[in-house]
Formats: C-alpha cells, sequence, structure tokens
C-alpha cells in the first residue's frame, strides 16, 4: 500500500512554513519602506553606532579627548561653536546608552521625519539642540559669575543627542489630537521638568525643558491644516527633503 509521506507530521510542517515564509516577504518590504521614508533618522543613528563603537573600543585617554573634543560646554561654544554644536551630535558620553537612543529614534525622530518631511524635521532638531546647548550654558556662565557655580564647569563635557529628543518631542505635541495634546504634554513636561526639583538637578536638565519648549514654539514649520492621522490610517510617505 502507498504511503503518503506529505500527511505526516513532516508535511504538516512543510504545509505550515508557506504562512510563515509569507510573513518574512512582507515583514522586511515594510522595514525597507520604513528605512527609505526616514533616511535622516538612519543615516543619524548609523553615526551615533560608529562612534559609539569608536567610543567602546577606545582606551580611557582617547575617549576623553575625544568627549572633550566633541562638546558643548563654555570653553568649546566660546572657541568652536560651530564644531562644537555639531561634534555633541555625533557623538554619546556612554556607548552602553546606543540601544536606548535607537530606540528613541525610531519612536520619536522616525515618525517626526516622516510627518515633518527631512529637511523640517531636521531643522526642529537642530534648533532644540542648539537653542538648548547655549542658553543652558549661558545660566552656568551666570552661575559661575554669581559665585553659585565651580569654574571648572565651563570644562565639563556637555555631550549627547537628547536635546535634539526632547525638542523633536515637543513639535510632535502638534500632532497629537485634542483631547490628547494636553495629557501628552503634560507628561512630557513632567517628566523633563521633574529633575529641576530634585537636589541632584543639573544644566542638562535644563536644557531638556528649553529644548521642549523649542520644539513646541516650531509649530510654524509643521504642516498646517492637515489633520493628523488617526490609529490604521497612517502610511507610509515618500521621502523628500
Amino acid at each position: 500500500m502507498a504511503v503518503d509521506e506529505t500527511a505526516g507530521p513532516a508535511g504538516t510542517g512543510r504545509r505550515r512554513s508557506a504562512p510563515r515564509g509569507a510573513a518574512a516577504r512582507v515583514v522586511v518590504p515594510d522595514v525597507r519602506a520604513w528605512v527609505r521614508s526616514t533616511p535622516g533618522t538612519h543615516i543619524w543613528l548609523l553615526v551615533l553606532a560608529a562612534t559609539s563603537c569608536v567610543m567602546a573600543a577606545a582606551p580611557p585617554d582617547p575617549r576623553s579627548f575625544l568627549l572633550h573634543q566633541n562638546n558643548t560646554n563654555l570653553a568649546e561654544l566660546g572657541s568652536r561653536p560651530v564644531r562644537a554644536l555639531l561634534g555633541s551630535a555625533l557623538w554619546t558620553e556612554s556607548p552602553a546608552a546606543f540601544g536606548l537612543y535607537a530606540l528613541c529614534f525610531e519612536a520619536v525622530h522616525a515618525p517626526a521625519e516622516r510627518w515633518l518631511g527631512t529637511r523640517r524635521w531636521l531643522g526642529v532638531a537642530a534648533l532644540a539642540h542648539a537653542g538648548a546647548s547655549v542658553l543652558s550654558q549661558q545660566a552656568v556662565l551666570l552661575g559661575i559669575h554669581a559665585g553659585r557655580l565651580p569654574a571648572s564647569l565651563a570644562r565639563t563635557v556637555d555631550i549627547g543627542v537628547s536635546y535634539g529628543l526632547a525638542g523633536v518631542v515637543g513639535v510632535l505635541a502638534h500632532r497629537v489630537r485634542p483631547p490628547w495634546r494636553l495629557p501628552y504634554l503634560l507628561a512630557a513636561a513632567g517628566f523633563l521638568a521633574y529633575p529641576l526639583v530634585t537636589p541632584g538637578r543639573t544644566y542638562t536638565d535644563l536644557g531638556h525643558v528649553i529644548a521642549l519648549l523649542i520644539g513646541l514654539a516650531c509649530r510654524g514649520l509643521t504642516p498646517r491644516g492637515r489633520a493628523a492621522p488617526g490609529p490604521g490610517r497612517s502610511r507610509p510617505r515618500r521621502w523628500r527633503p
């Protein structure tokens, strides 16, 4: 009597593998479309990955040199402001934080870039990064002159991409539909402002609040007259500079 080899468990396994293969074929193009629609986010993330690897592999002395050459403290802003602002946005003080930043980029920067377009999204992030860096360091300068802060803070390391993230969180408030916009803003402001009322507050905590306010003030860079897409209605956008 002939035996149908496909009727047994092995055959069942082969038949069930087809849906999994089809799902993989759907997921991979979706990931590619997501990356293509947010080129700025993923190029920035790729640079951060490279610099984080450099920081992780570098001995202590070269690592300290890189941090002090690519940060926005008072000394660097006073001598080479453009290089300081650009460099500080491309490095992280702790390479171990890259995974968290990658999640934040996908959750914050990528949706904002799809909504605003690459040029306007980058403009918001740059304004928030530069504005928060300069204003928070001016607060440090005033504190030093008033004798409330040590002069050594003029050369402390101020590096990272969190100001840009906070600014984009602010501009995304204009994409949230009422009545959820106010709870969104209260949650974001509470999360970023809470450290300012704790004993361990720093100028970086002040910078985060400033960056959030700068992003919120960038309403003029948002697509005017367009309702935010509701759940299930968002669609991929073609990249536009």
